[in-house]
Formats: C-alpha cells, sequence, structure tokens
C-alpha cells in the first residue's frame, strides 16, 4: 500500500500586483513550507505554451519572452518561484500556470492576468488565482485592483 506524501504545496501571495504597460509585474507563486527549489524543474507557462523553464540551474525562454521573463534566483533557496514579468504589455493579457516537479510530485497554481486601460491612463488588473496538487484539490480565489498608470 503506497502513501502520497506531499513535501510542498505551492501558495499565492494574497495581494493583486497594480500594473501599468511598460512596467515590471512579478507573478507570486511560493512553496509551502518553504522549501529550496534549487534543485527543482519549474516551469511557467501562458496558456499552453512553456514560455520559461528552469532545470538543473539552465534556463530556457520561450521567443517572444526572451530578457522578459525571469526567476528570483536568490530567494529559490527560500522556496520563491515567482515569475519576474518586465515591461508588461497587452500581449502579456492571458492565464499563466506555474509548475513545480520534484521526484514523484508535480504541483501547479494557475494565475489569469487581464489589463484594461480606461479614461485618465487607469490600468484595471484582474488576478484569477487557482491552484490544485496532486490530489485535484482545487482552491479558487480573485482578487482586484485598480491604478494610475502615470
Amino acid at each position: 500500500m503506497s502513501r502520497v506524501n506531499n513535501a510542498f504545496q505551492l501558495t499565492t501571495a494574497e495581494d493583486t500586483e497594480r500594473v501599468c504597460p511598460g512596467h515590471d509585474v512579478n507573478l507570486h507563486c511560493h512553496l509551502s513550507p518553504k522549501t529550496s527549489a534549487v534543485v527543482m524543474t519549474i516551469r511557467w507557462f501562458k496558456g499552453t505554451e512553456c514560455i520559461y523553464l528552469y532545470k538543473n540551474g539552465q534556463v530556457t525562454e520561450s521567443v517572444g519572452y526572451e530578457g522578459r521573463v525571469s526567476l528570483i534566483t536568490p530567494e529559490l533557496e527560500r522556496g520563491n518561484v515567482s515569475l519576474r514579468l518586465r515591461d508588461f504589455r497587452r500581449s502579456d493579457v492571458g492565464r499563466y500556470r506555474c509548475q513545480v516537479v520534484h521526484g514523484e510530485q508535480k504541483e501547479e497554481a494557475a494565475v489569469g492576468l487581464e489589463a484594461a486601460s480606461g479614461k485618465g491612463s487607469v490600468t484595471t488588473v484582474h488576478v484569477n488565482i487557482h491552484l490544485s496538487n496532486n490530489n485535484n484539490q482545487s482552491f479558487p480565489v480573485q482578487h482586484t485592483a485598480t491604478s494610475s498608470c502615470s
């Protein structure tokens, strides 16, 4: 009889980043409990396309994201697998999914990022978070923030 022992889970921040076109945004994702992710495989997807892969200390970035996406490497030791996206643009709108694999364990967290510009250069960002784990448990959360772009 085998027993599944989850060594970690993925969690996301409770707050929403305020993002304006041209600015940077962090899509927050952390291992809980804080576990080093240095030897883990970390993938970030936009839709079904893998836009960022960290494996064995090597990084692969998808076309259109070169130089714009990264992990905060010094933070990997503390379980921070957040994706930093530089120079936010309209084409970055979509669903993002973080996947962390270590041995037989695979955990995922999905984030939807939507920006709409209104009059007076105001950008509204909606972040829809959907967490899942090996047990197919689901935890939906939604946050909304509005900020002035100047």
